[in-house]
């Protein structure tokens, strides 16, 4: 599966914890990260700034569902879910 263009909900719902150009301390969820381009594309894709947990998250009907509020649900649930291990 592709990234659905356009979703961004991935950049947003999760925290990142490691140094993303911009946000040298990362973000937290629910924040909208700052390599994320009006149209929700990300500026570093390809490139050796973006951090690894974004390079190592691939898209899957479970994660993303049909639409953004599918993939945001999903990805605030597991969010949640990592602060209560």
């Amino acid at each position: 599966m592709d990234c659905r263009i356009g979703c961004g909900a991935c950049c947003i719902a999760g925290s990142i914890s490691s140094n993303i150009p911009g946000m040298p301390k990362g973000k937290a969820a629910g924040v909208r990260c700052i390599q994320l381009t009006f149209d929700n594309k990300c500026n570093l894709f390809g490139k050796a700034e973006r951090p690894l947990v974004c390079n190592t998250l691939k898209p899957s009907l479970e994660m993303c569902g049909t639409r953004y509020e599918d993939a945001f649900s999903y990805l605030a649930s597991l969010e949640e879910a990592t602060k209560l291990e």
